[in-house]
């Protein structure tokens, strides 16, 4: 089946009692659980830091030390790919089943800045076990949610006595995610013949909780932008100038005020054409989790919820594009008074886009909107700094029946669905390779990406394997049937 022949934006039949766990799954697992975590905690120790020049050498490193360990594990065909900034690992098992589907994982190697006196209670690149849980820079983002694939995929082998995945499975690995992934794209397209697959596979993601395993079905897109404002060729006395010139700080104030009505909605003309709207079905699976808002809002540091009128909190957040303002900025901001007009402001604008939106469309429609709006006299120049586009998989894509259905053997309970309303380079798959882009992560909330005491619950770490282990049959035979 190819992916172009996907079934409607549906929930197909899927068994709501998973099926039961394989003993031989969780027996290999169970026996190589020491090695595992030996082997993880090495690549830990790695401080892969793409951010900080002084550490490129180690991020090198670390893509080193994920090569090895993907040809200890079995891939015949590993390759270190460079970039102007750090290198990726490219790696590829063919299945050798005629008709197996390929699947393409992603993760990333590199990790945040982090040191001791961030408030970690242990070295941050010194992996420590405690209460069930592994702490270390990059135990859940993302180097715990690559490794995982490894022993994955050999309890497959082990458990159906194959030399082989049941799929073509290829994995690119990242070295500069945590930077932005300025150079994906341009590594993506370059290699595109390679990377070519029928599903893109993210693994850097998260569940609901840890009673609640969930499926991210989709991840916002990004744009933003600074505006600036010029109005006198430098600061003037208020009193002698005030009301008789333009003054740049009431017109950023003047923007920024205009970009919603009184709905919460965006007012940029257009910036809601050809958004694909949830269906009801999608908003019933949202209404299914356990959301508490009132420790949202504790989470969000915010005492009551606001947003675009008709819809839930977590429908705004995953569902919905938005518009925020960054910063704003302009004049005096010293102590006490000091009465100018000042010669110029400031303001920053991000865009969070949903499928169906066309950033270049957006980015033109705020310059044309900024044009439009400001007074004779006001000069202004906007920066846009690119842009991450949204990737939506549909419902009823068989792949993603095939994640649900793993990971639901794997947890022995119903899997729900999530969206994300972060962005990433996950998009860059979906556009550059034209494929469906699906997500399994089992990283919580708590896990504390980019803060201090990172960490990966190792009972979930292991209930990852468990999922890949039994995808990749899963998604080979349904794959084929359809």
């Amino acid at each position: 089946m190819k992916a172009e022949s996907v079934r409607p934006d549906r929930l197909a039949d899927m068994s709501t009692t998973p099926a039961p766990p394989d003993s031989a799954v969780r027996t290999f697992i169970q026996n190589h659980r020491s090695a595992f975590l030996a082997d993880l905690a090495a690549w830990l120790r790695i401080p892969s830091v793409s951010a900080d020049p002084g550490r490129a050498g180690e991020v090198r490193r670390s893509a080193e030390w994920l090569a090895g360990k993907l040809r200890e594990t079995g891939f015949p065909a590993v390759e270190i790919w460079e970039t102007p900034g750090a290198p990726a690992v490219f790696a590829e098992w063919p299945s050798g089943d005629p008709g197996a589907p390929t699947v393409l994982v992603y993760g990333h190697h590199d990790v945040q800045p982090a040191a001791l006196g961030d408030g970690w209670h242990s070295e941050p690149f010194e992996p420590v076990e405690r209460d069930g849980r592994l702490y270390a820079r990059g135990a859940a983002d993302d180097k715990g949610q690559v490794f995982f694939h490894t022993l994955g995929v050999r309890a497959h082998l082990a458990a159906t006595g194959r030399t082989a995945p049941a799929v073509n499975l290829k994995l690119l690995i990242e070295g500069e995610e945590e930077s932005g992934s300025p150079h994906f794209p341009a590594l993506v397209g370059a290699h595109a013949e390679r990377l070519a697959c029928d599903v893109a596979l993210v693994s850097d993601t998260g569940m609901w909780d840890r009673e609640t395993p969930t499926v991210c079905t989709g991840m916002r897109g990004l744009t933003d932008c600074q505006i600036d404002l010029y109005g006198p060729d430098q600061d003037v006395h208020s009193g002698s100038f005030g009301g008789a010139v333009p003054n740049p700080a009431t017109e950023a104030a003047r923007l920024a005020a205009a970009l919603h009505d009184e709905d919460h909605k965006v007012t940029l003309p257009g910036f809601y054409d050809g958004v694909i709207e949830l269906t009801d079905e999608e908003r019933a699976l949202f209404a299914e989790l356990p959301f508490d808002e009132d420790a949202w809002l504790r989470t969000a540091h915010s005492h009551a919820p606001l947003g675009e009128e008709g819809y839930t909190t977590l429908e705004r957040v995953w569902a919905r594009p938005t518009a925020e303002v960054n910063g704003i900025g302009g004049g005096y901001q010293g102590p006490g008074g000091k009465t100018i007009v000042p010669a110029q402001a400031q303001l920053k604008l991000s865009f969070r886009t949903v499928a169906g939106q066309d950033a270049d469309k957006i980015q033109q429609t705020v310059r044309t909107w900024v044009a439009e709006r400001l007074p004779a006299g006001i000069r202004h120049e906007i920066i846009f700094w690119g842009a991450t586009r949204p990737c939506l998989a549909p419902l009823g894509h068989p792949a993603l029946q095939s994640v649900t259905r793993a990971m639901g053997r794997a947890f022995g309970t119903s899997v729900r669905f999530t969206r994300e309303g972060g962005s990433g380079p996950a998009a860059d798959l979906q556009d550059l390779l034209d494929v469906p882009v699906l997500f399994l992560g089992i990283s919580i909330p708590s896990d504390g990406w980019h803060a201090p005491n990172e960490k990966v619950e190792l009972d979930l770490l292991f209930k990852g394997v468990e999922t890949t282990a039994y995808l990749w049959g899963d998604l080979a035979a349904h794959w084929s049937a359809d």
